[in-house]
This record gives structure tokens, C-alpha cells and sequence, in this order.
């Protein structure tokens, strides 16, 4: 019997907690060089992409490693559903270019046609949703993408997202169920315990698709209000909703976490990302919290820590 390969992560930061790119009011004046140190003082080996960041990678690559930091990769908006796979490729083809530039070992792909992650009016369960054949249908595109992407260098990592029409535990089945190994999942465990989505249940399921990890937590007593007042996505980050490992009204278990990863050997990165408003969560602090959590829980699992 083959043994399991020894699970291994990098641990790596989104700038989230600093500068939210959705909401402009969250969109902090917390100045790059500012948030990259301390990124770097709290101890993190990669940060993911943020729009303040440089787009030409011979801006950006000497900025991070100025900071002993890598690029990890960016989300980016997709936009498939309503769009053919050329046209989609070709709105893509920028983004790509900059990671493949900045080495980047994988894309991150969410769908965001009709999704309602910055429409502060409307609840965020009105997102859009869509029928089962529309899905299969879609995961026939999506896959096409993909396997571009895996000859580009670059495979895609698709990110669920709880405002998104790839939301619940049932979507993220669905959609591995109708795509080809070429689509990775990135498994966002707050977006998925925010939807009700089961962590371990879908971990397993799912554990040779798992390419990339945000761990992202929830504070559980905002997380009931919200479903009773039908707030927008929008009002629970800026509420605080959404919070880092470590936070002792999270609700997210890390140690399972953990655990799922070194059974699984995953090998790859462990991100800590919270939606936040800086000025009520102060980013640095947060960072470092995150960062010792997440060393905690893997140094009892025996999940061994890289960079």
C-alpha cells in the first residue's frame, strides 16, 4: 500500500485585510509600502494580488522581493457564462500574462456573471443560481478554459464564492462533477460554512481537486443575524462577518482543517483572508494572528511549514 505523501504548505496572506478591492469605502489609504511590510513583519512567504499593486511585472517583481514576498496569484473575474471561451481567453490573456511573468503556479478563476458580492442593496440570498443542465453546460466551457490554461503553464483554481452562482455545497459538487481534473477547486472555507456548506465532508469529497486553500473564518454570532435580517454581501464584510483564523468568535475549525490537509498530503498554499474594514480590524495585528493560527494547528497535525 502506497503511502501518503506528506502534506506541505506555504503559508501565504490575501491583501484583503488591508484593502478590499470590491467595496471602495474599505478601499483603505493604507499605502502599499505600508501594507507589504507589514505583511512581511508578520511572517508570511506570499501575498495574492491586489489592484494597487503594479501591473507590469518588472514593477512588481522588485517590490515584493523587497520584502522577501512572492506572488502567489489574483483572483480574477470571470465572466463565462455569458461569454464564449475565445472571448473569455482573450479578456484573461493580461492577467495571465502577469503571473505566468511573476511565476505564478496557478490562475485563479471565479464566475461572477450577476453575482452580488458589491451590490450593497441586495441580499446575498438573491444571488443568482443556476439549474442543474445550465451547470453540466457550463462545466463544458469551463473545462475547455481550463485545459487552455493547464498548456499555458498556469492551471485554473476555481473559486466558489457565497455571492456567486457557485456557492452551496451542492454547487461545488456539481461543478466537479461536470468538469475535467483540469479544473482545480479552491477551497475557501469561509465562503463555504457562510453558505452552510459541511468543511470536512466537502474536503474529502473533493481532496484531488484541492489546488489552493483561503482559510477564512466567520464570526457565528453575526453569521446568524445576517440570515435573519437578509443582509447584502456587502453589509456582512463591512459588519465583520468575516474574520482570520485565531479570532475567538470564529466558528471555522482550523484544527479539522489541519487535519484534512496532512490526511490528504496537500501540498501547496494556506492563505489566510478575511474580508474586513481595516480600520476596525487592524491589519497587522490580524495578520499576525492568522499566521500564528495556522502554524499551530499544522505543527499539531504534523503538517510541515515551507519558505
Amino acid at each position: 500500500m502506497a503511502e501518503t505523501p506528506k502534506a506541505r504548505v506555504r503559508l501565504g496572506i490575501s491583501p484583503r485585510g488591508w484593502s478590499t478591492d470590491d467595496l471602495p469605502e474599505l478601499n483603505s489609504e493604507i499605502p502599499l509600502e505600508r501594507f507589504l511590510l507589514e505583511v512581511q513583519r508578520a511572517g508570511y512567504a506570499g501575498i495574492e494580488k491586489s489592484d494597487k499593486f503594479p501591473s507590469d511585472p518588472k514593477l512588481l517583481r522588485p517590490l515584493l522581493e523587497d520584502h522577501g514576498l512572492v506572488l502567489i496569484s489574483g483572483w480574477f473575474a470571470g465572466g463565462l457564462l455569458e461569454l464564449d471561451v475565445d472571448r473569455e481567453k482573450k479578456r484573461m490573456a493580461p492577467h495571465l500574462l502577469l503571473l505566468q511573468e511573476m511565476g505564478c503556479p496557478m490562475f485563479i478563476y471565479a464566475e461572477t456573471t450577476g453575482s452580488v458580492q458589491a451590490k450593497r442593496h441586495v441580499p446575498v440570498a438573491d444571488r443568482p443560481r443556476l439549474r442543474t443542465d445550465d451547470l453540466r453546460r457550463y462545466g463544458e466551457k469551463l473545462t475547455k478554459l481550463a485545459d487552455w490554461l493547464v498548456s499555458e503553464g498556469c492551471p485554473m483554481v476555481f473559486h466558489h464564492h457565497a455571492a456567486t452562482v457557485v456557492a452551496s455545497e451542492t454547487e461545488i459538487d456539481l461543478l466537479m462533477a461536470n468538469t475535467d481534473t483540469s479544473v482545480g477547486l479552491l477551497l475557501d472555507t469561509g465562503h463555504l460554512v457562510f453558505t452552510g456548506g459541511d468543511l470536512e465532508a466537502t474536503f474529502r469529497r473533493h481532496a484531488s481537486r484541492i489546488r489552493h486553500i483561503h482559510a477564512q473564518n466567520l464570526r457565528a454570532p453575526l453569521l446568524e443575524k445576517l440570515r435573519s435580517e437578509t443582509w447584502s454581501f456587502a453589509r456582512c464584510v463591512i459588519e465583520g462577518v468575516f474574520t482570520i483564523p485565531g479570532d475567538r468568535e470564529g466558528c471555522v475549525d482550523f484544527s479539522l482543517l489541519a487535519r484534512l490537509v496532512r490526511e490528504a498530503g496537500y501540498c501547496g498554499w494556506l492563505v489566510v483572508e478575511a474580508e474586513q474594514d481595516p480600520r476596525k480590524a487592524e491589519p497587522l495585528a490580524s495578520a499576525r494572528m492568522g499566521i500564528e493560527a495556522l502554524k499551530e494547528v499544522c505543527t499539531e497535525e504534523g503538517v510541515a511549514i515551507e519558505g
